[in-house]
């Protein structure tokens, strides 16, 4: 029988239980342990009994089919480098025409944002944040037409949104840069003769972040030991499992043990893809990660990001926390976990999938064992 080296799946990543709609992909097989998933778009369940009898689908089945057997006839090494250069530069280009085919259409700078985002490939929380934009956006009503793209009227902009609310800078700074994507996007297209963010007017203060507050190793421990029924338990678990493999929420949500992990040795590893950045992390997964596992037969608990945080506030008020207690603390509490046992910050940003180093040596600042450690180690050895 011959080898059909490529296979529609549905779903991988189970999002449709979070999300409402679920990935279609492309597995294509190269050779052994090597292997290549291509998204092909997202789809309720509904929309997947459709799509999957559709002629769109099989195209692109036998687009990669076809390109399989090229490599084979042509005797090249059945490596996913070999494919990418394959497929690559036609994909590019074909990706870059449709991209321009739909923004070309847009009237003013809002529609433009709109069309934008439907060619993106961005996770629900992004979406939101744009959506939170736009709306100021609208609500400042000088920022519509591409005419309007003036320093002065981005000025007015920021006037705005200090004068509407009480913002910090990092959250100015934030709705900043999402108009500011879309401003250089226009620029690059030919809208806009020029960016406005490009005038010294719109050079805004970057601001600075509230200091992180993780959990030391101690208070994760104790975390672990309370006793917790139900609910506040689930949760507190699931708070441990992000603690000890630094998983951030969503991605605990899309978490599958058996389709995303590796053993290498005694050891297993997550290795996956952030479901926020797209980037890709390889992480262990820790002892009390293990034996959340276990409690759940290898299948973390679902719950919404609010009520999980809600929870986790009537946890912190049982541990005796003066910390706030959210799930993305976890994820902080696992770098500097990392980061104490003197982990390279090279290797915890790959476990973090972190897109900057930059990002993980923010936990570095805030390690005083670790400094007190290394400090004695200085003077019982210095000359």
């Amino acid at each position: 029988m011959k080898k059909d080296f490529v296979t529609v799946i549905y779903d991988r990543r189970k999002r449709v239980e979070v999300t409402g709609e679920g990935s279609v992909e492309l597995c294509i097989y190269l050779k052994r342990g090597e292997r290549k998933y291509v998204a092909l778009r997202l789809c309720t369940p509904v929309a997947w009994r459709k799509y999957q009898r559709s002629v769109e689908l099989m195209q692109e089945v036998n687009y990669y089919r076809e390109t399989i057997e090229r490599m084979i006839e042509n005797h090249e090494e059945m490596t996913i480098d070999n494919l990418n250069r394959r497929m690559g530069c036609s994909q590019v280009i074909k990706d870059k025409e449709e991209r321009k085919r739909k923004l070309t259409s847009a009237e003013g700078f809002l529609d433009f944002i709109h069309e934008s985002m439907e060619t993106e490939k961005i996770c629900p929380a992004t979406i939101q944040r744009k959506r939170i934009t736009i709306d100021a956006l609208k609500r400042y009503g000088h920022l519509s037409s591409f005419a309007d793209l003036t320093p002065v009227n981005v000025k007015g902009f920021d006037d705005f949104l200090r004068a509407e609310a009480e913002r910090t800078l990092p959250t100015l700074r934030n709705y900043h840069k999402i108009v500011k994507m879309y401003t250089r996007l226009a620029c690059q297209l030919g809208y806009i003769a020029q960016d406005p963010y490009d005038n010294p007017l719109c050079k805004f203060e970057r601001g600075k972040y509230k200091e992180r507050q993780p959990l030391m190793e101690e208070e994760l421990v104790r975390l672990r030991e309370l006793e917790l029924n139900g609910k506040l338990a689930r949760v507190r678990d699931l708070f441990v499992f992000c603690a000890y493999t630094g998983l951030s929420y969503a991605d605990s949500q899309t978490f599958d043990y058996f389709t995303m992990t590796d053993k290498v040795g005694d050891h297993c590893y997550i290795d996956g893809k952030r479901v926020k950045t797209g980037c890709t992390y390889f992480t262990p997964i820790l002892p009390p990660a293990v034996e959340v596992l276990e409690r759940y037969d290898y299948q973390l608990p679902h719950i919404s990001n609010q009520k999980a945080n809600d929870y986790l506030h009537v946890v912190e008020g049982q541990l005796g926390l003066n910390k706030p207690l959210t799930m993305h603390v976890a994820r902080h509490s696992f770098a500097t976990l990392m980061l104490s046992y003197d982990i390279p910050i090279e290797n915890v940003s790959r476990m973090c999938g972190h897109t900057n180093i930059r990002t993980t040596q923010v936990y570095a600042k805030i390690l005083k064992k670790t400094i007190e450690r290394h400090t004695e180690t200085i003077f019982d050895k210095l000359k």
